[in-house]
């Protein structure tokens, strides 16, 4: 392909490089070499979300059925099961209508429908895998033995720790009672938990990030100057 021509490659990577220093620069502050690196970034991800929705998601599964669906009231036997169709349809046409300011207000009535239809199909995933999931793990015996019979002491310590955690984190969100005396310092300790938790959280985020900025530190020092190997 054209595009694997080693001139389109070079030029390729010179434009990622200064698109990528474009957007460091924001770490001396807000100016418009940032916001224009922004703005073509942004631009170029709804472009292709929007290109890659169409292929791959409203033409297969919206146009052509409906399509076929038309043909059969013209050739062959009529089939009907097309007609659900028109609802996701219509709620389409009336989400497009959010760029027409005098019927923009039509756009919110689909997207009310799909704020809860997500929302409830969420609730229900993550109640599933994270709620449940949680709570089974949470109230496992805390004396733990292997097949043989052999006590295991580490995972007993791990669960127990886990126990105690999530019982004094329940503590901490329980408001009607005063935090004092021994109610007060078992809150305390699941403050504690909690900390630990929301850093560990935290930490991940960062690694996460990190990881990101290896990325393009590398792919400057290595595919575009090529300091390293």
């Amino acid at each position: 392909m054209w595009m694997e021509h080693p001139g389109w490659v070079l030029f390729g990577t010179w434009v990622a490089a200064l698109f990528t220093l474009g957007i460091a620069t924001f770490l001396y502050k807000d100016n418009p070499v940032y916001k224009f690196c922004e703005a073509v970034f942004v631009g170029i991800s709804a472009g292709y979300w929007f290109v890659s929705y169409f292929w791959q998601t409203l033409l297969p599964k919206l146009g052509y059925p409906f399509y076929a669906g038309v043909k059969t009231m013209f050739v062959g036997p009529a089939e009907w099961g097309w007609l659900v169709l028109l609802i996701p349809g219509t709620l389409g046409v009336m989400m497009l209508l959010r760029l027409v300011p005098k019927a923009g207000w039509i756009a919110r009535w689909p997207l009310a429908f799909i704020v809860g239809y997500t929302a409830g199909l969420r609730l229900i995933t993550f109640l599933q895998s994270n709620a449940m999931t949680q709570l089974q793990n949470s109230v496992q015996p805390v004396v733990r033995y292997d097949a043989s019979g052999q006590f295991l002491g580490w995972e007993s310590f791990n669960i127990l720790l886990v126990t105690v955690g999530t019982f004094a984190g329940l503590f901490y969100f329980f408001f009607s009672q005063e935090h004092k005396g021994v109610f007060g310092r078992v809150a305390r300790v699941g403050t504690w938990f909690l900390m630990i938790t929301f850093g560990a959280a935290f930490g991940y985020t960062v690694m996460g990030r990190m990881s990101l900025l290896i990325g393009r530190l590398d792919f400057l020092l290595a595919d575009w100057l090529h300091l390293i190997r």
